[in-house]
């Protein structure tokens, strides 16, 4: 079975064998999750290193008025957070999108590996400054952006992130609902809806339930101002 965490790895790292037999130990048995399945919630002790195997979950904080904002979106392959063990409790809650697999590693476990292994260490540096130059691309996003340029450049980001080399056809799931898409950029699901009109009746995407086909990747990133270099990747948007 493929294991998305250590193909993640792989693409920042060289890893050894003994490497990959540590990882693949380490992540040997996933749960099942449901979707909405909070992994985590703010306030809790934090506890094991959690690694999407599968499926799609989100950081989030609910406000006093009851209001959410996301501020990450972990796709299959992704670890929730490596150093969380040292706060004394979570500061926001992490919730399953969709059903999938979650594997979770010991903090003990997590330590002997970095310690053991430099190749895992390395990778798993890597992959957090990724997630915090993602985290720094939202800030500016939300600060800086427009509406059509933050609704760009997250849809740039997300292919990016879901996939991990060159490809020819440009269609990648997104399994997330309007009303997730506008608690992630800070806008209404109405405007959201208003955002991917004007994209899709310029040709620039087209879109499908759960998906999304980048049909001009070239007028999307123009519109999103979009540079992938704070995501640590080597995959590309197509040409």
């Amino acid at each position: 079975m493929q294991n998305r965490f250590i193909d993640k790895l792989s693409h920042y790292v060289d890893l050894s064998a003994d490497e990959v037999a540590a990882l693949t130990r380490a992540t040997a048995v996933g749960r099942k999750v449901v979707a909405k399945t909070d992994l985590i919630r703010e306030g809790d002790r934090p506890g094991p290193v959690f690694i999407m195997l599968d499926g799609w979950a989100m950081r989030y904080k609910i406000l006093p008025n009851g209001s959410r904002q996301i501020m990450a979106f972990l796709m299959p392959g992704d670890a929730c957070d490596l150093h969380i063990g040292l706060l004394a409790e979570m500061d926001h809650s992490i919730q399953t999108i969709t059903s999938g697999r979650v594997a979770t590693i010991s903090r003990t476990e997590m330590d002997e590996m970095l310690d053991q292994h430099r190749g895992i260490a390395r990778a798993m540096y890597v992959a957090q400054l990724a997630d915090e130059g993602t985290l720094r691309a939202w800030i500016v996003s939300m600060g800086r952006r427009s509406s059509l340029e933050r609704v760009a450049h997250l849809i740039c980001e997300l292919f990016v992130r879901a996939r991990w080399s060159d490809v020819a056809e440009a269609a990648f799931e997104v399994p997330i609902s309007q009303i997730i898409l506008a608690d992630a950029l800070g806008m209404t699901p109405v405007h959201i809806n208003r955002m991917l009109r004007h994209l899709r009746t310029r040709d620039i995407i087209s879109m499908r339930r759960g998906s999304i086909s980048i049909m001009n990747p070239s007028a999307l990133a123009s519109v999103a101002g979009f540079d992938e270099n704070y995501l640590h990747r080597r995959a590309r948007l197509p040409a």
